[in-house]
């Protein structure tokens, strides 16, 4: 098999080099400057750099007699390339630079490689900008190859009239025969070997300026469209695309179905999950007026994101006295949750259905200056009619499962539309950051997790003096945020758990309350005794497990339990916040699933501050060492701290990049 493949990389790589001899062959090749390929020979060795996608035809711009090599990446698409190069007489240095990605790509081997070649007189060709991007963003790693060997930078491109291009991050472009073939070449850059790191950095610019300026001559001179060979995502940043097939038939086919949005409250409202009392909100007519002057609206998904916008609502309301607040969720949760914990001159509204003439009728309604949306929520109906009003949007907290990532890079033709009309987006580590400027994204930052910087869920004092009452000296854990298929584990480690802790109270808090009906019935069919928190306010003292099924406690009982398994984390559901737990001063256990909250579980792994859990066994096995040593409790709470402390600042950068959007001399629309 491995054979088979090495084989037909062979003969596609072979293939690859007719086709680029064909296309110099049949082609009316011109140079600018004219001299262009004798610069080149004075020069030699050098480095000769493009940008990543353009160097299809950059193996027929050599002098004669000139030994080249090129630094080709490791994985299997290069070897392709790899290939057709060795057709070409062109010794090949194997890896690349990792870019903003941690993997080891084999990029100190390709320097060490690159700077010895070009110091035993063999010039190397390389690209300067590093996968996965951004795109015509060159990398430091050229200008210390240039520093380290002493020999300088020769910047070019190529360009033909016909051509074809891929929707890859740099924009591929493959040159077709019969063209005119354009090779452009710009100022060759020398490094000095005792350059500091401004020094360094100067001359990084200055090459990324000089291949821009060489591409565009090419292309001219070519009398090709750049366009074609410009990545989408930078197209995107400067003009945000209109919405493409799909999104139209999303709109359509959200119209189309408004017949049946009775049919849909109806049925959700069954279930709880809809307030028959509010309907009209959903529908995009609100019964309350707009609030005179500044109005931003925030907007949330469900409990953990109003978590999350809570306290940057307070902190712009503090900031601005002029002010008005409107959050709207889409649950009934959330919606009771903001009812509790809104300030003054801040309110709450449903969101509306993401159908055009519902979301016409919110807009027309409220006006609002700025649209702040948080973590994932992309509704396209309400994105796209947000920016028809030249009302800024933000997106703050941006965060993207590894799944998500895959999925928008997949279909990047159907997110441009919708992440370049965001003015501003504040992503929670750089790989969610890279997938959003590859989306067409203008402004990205990185700022980290809200979460880690907002403070604890309320305690309630005197629900918590009359619990701690009622529990005495049991030894108590809580299973917080828990989802389908992990209150049965809880329950089976609550029953491992008696042999070694016989009074030992498990509380469980669902991460959806409206569940606990068809918790408590499994929790029962199993001979274990359960109370619901909706039913007693506090466990009785023959009660097993505790099913707290109230919205807003989650405060209290993290400060009533001293060690705390996160759910969301046993099964597939990426996890849920930890950070609550921790600041009130409780020990965390997690399920491998995590990745909603990588770089958070991440820091606390790495600082003890977490134990990992794999099933009912090991989740028993865990509560009962902490419950029995002291030093072993204490010492895992010392280690979350300290990943915390690391973790934080997100709240302050979040309030500056917001702030320009909050000028108070703003009025609506």
């Amino acid at each position: 098999m491995a054979d088979s493949k090495a084989r037909l990389t062979r003969l596609a790589g072979r293939t690859l080099a007719r086709v680029i001899g064909h296309v110099s062959r049949t082609s009316d090749i011109v140079y600018d400057p004219s001299d262009l390929m004798e610069r080149l020979a004075a020069a030699h060795p050098c480095t000769v750099a493009c940008w990543h996608g353009q160097f299809m035809m950059l193996c027929m711009l050599r002098p004669p007699g000139a030994r080249v090599s090129a630094m080709v990446a490791r994985h299997g698409d290069a070897e392709l390339i790899g290939e057709a190069m060795r057709a070409f007489d062109v010794e090949l240095i194997r890896g690349a630079g990792a870019g903003d990605r941690k993997k080891d790509r084999g990029g100190a081997a390709a320097l060490r490689g690159s700077v010895r070649a070009l110091t035993q007189g063999s010039s190397v060709v390389m690209t300067a900008d590093v996968p996965p991007g951004p795109a015509r963003k060159a990398g430091i790693g050229i200008i210390m190859i240039a520093q380290l060997s002493g020999r300088p930078i020769a910047p070019v491109a190529a360009a033909t009239s016909r051509m074809a291009s891929l929707d890859t991050w740099s924009r591929i472009t493959v040159n077709l025969p019969y063209s005119k073939l354009a090779f452009a070449g710009g100022e060759i850059i020398h490094v000095p070997r005792d350059a500091d790191a401004a020094t360094l950095e100067e001359l990084r610019q200055k090459l990324e300026h000089e291949l821009n300026d060489a591409m565009a001559r090419a292309y001219a001179l070519a009398g090709a469209d750049i366009e074609r060979a410009t990545p989408l995502d930078m197209l995107a940043w400067r003009t945000p695309p209109a919405p493409g097939r799909m999104l139209k038939i999303y709109a359509k086919g959200l119209s189309a179905l408004r017949p049946l949005t009775p049919v849909l409250l109806n049925y959700r409202a069954r279930r709880g999950k809809e307030d028959a009392s509010r309907r009209g909100e959903r529908l995009g007519k609100p019964v309350r007026p707009r609030p005179e002057g500044q109005l931003v609206w925030v907007h949330a998904a469900s409990v953990g994101e109003t978590n999350v916008a809570l306290p940057v609502i307070e902190a712009m309301l503090s900031r601005n006295p002029n002010l008005h607040v409107m959050l709207t969720t889409g649950t009934t949760t959330s919606a009771a949750l903001a009812a509790k914990r809104l300030p003054d001159r801040a309110f709450h509204q449903f969101a509306p259905l993401d159908a055009g003439p519902y979301v016409a009728s919110f807009l027309d309604h409220w006006r609002p200056d700025l649209a702040i949306f948080t973590e994932s929520e992309i509704w396209p109906n309400l994105i796209l009619a947000t920016s028809e009003r030249q009302i800024p949007l933000t997106l703050i907290n941006a965060r993207m499962s590894p799944r998500s990532m895959k999925r928008w890079r997949k279909y990047a033709r159907l997110g441009r539309p919708l992440f370049s009309r965001f003015a501003l987006i504040l992503a929670q580590n750089e790989r969610v950051a890279r997938v959003l400027r590859f989306l067409g994204a203008p402004r990205v930052e990185t700022t980290g997790n809200l979460k880690i910087d907002a403070p604890a869920p309320p305690v309630d004092a005197a629900q918590l003096a009359a619990l701690k009452e009622a529990i005495g000296t049991r030894h108590v854990w809580l299973a917080a945020s828990t989802h389908a298929g992990e209150e049965q584990q809880v329950a089976a480690a609550h029953t491992l758990l008696r042999d070694k802790l016989p009074d030992v109270l498990t509380i469980i808090v669902p991460r959806h309350p409206d569940r606990a009906e068809a918790i408590a019935a499994e929790i029962a069919a199993l001979g274990i005794k359960v109370e619901r928190r909706s039913q007693t306010q506090s466990p009785s003292r023959d009660c097993q497990i505790f099913l707290a099924d109230t919205i807003g406690e989650l405060g209290t009982f993290y400060a009533l339990c001293p060690i705390a398994f996160i759910g969301g984390s046993l099964v597939p559901r990426g996890g849920q916040n930890p950070i609550e737990a921790i600041k009130h001063g409780a020990v965390v256990l997690s399920g491998p699933h995590t990745h909603n909250f990588h770089d958070a579980y991440a820091a606390l792994a790495e600082a003890n501050g977490v134990i990992t859990i794999t099933s009912s066994g090991t989740l028993a096995e865990a509560v009962a060492r902490m419950h029995a040593n002291a030093p072993d409790m204490a010492a895992a709470r010392s280690g979350a701290e300290e990943a915390l402390s690391n973790l934080s600042g997100a709240m302050q950068k979040t309030l500056d990049a917001l702030t320009p959007y909050l000028d108070p001399a703003r009025t609506p629309a």
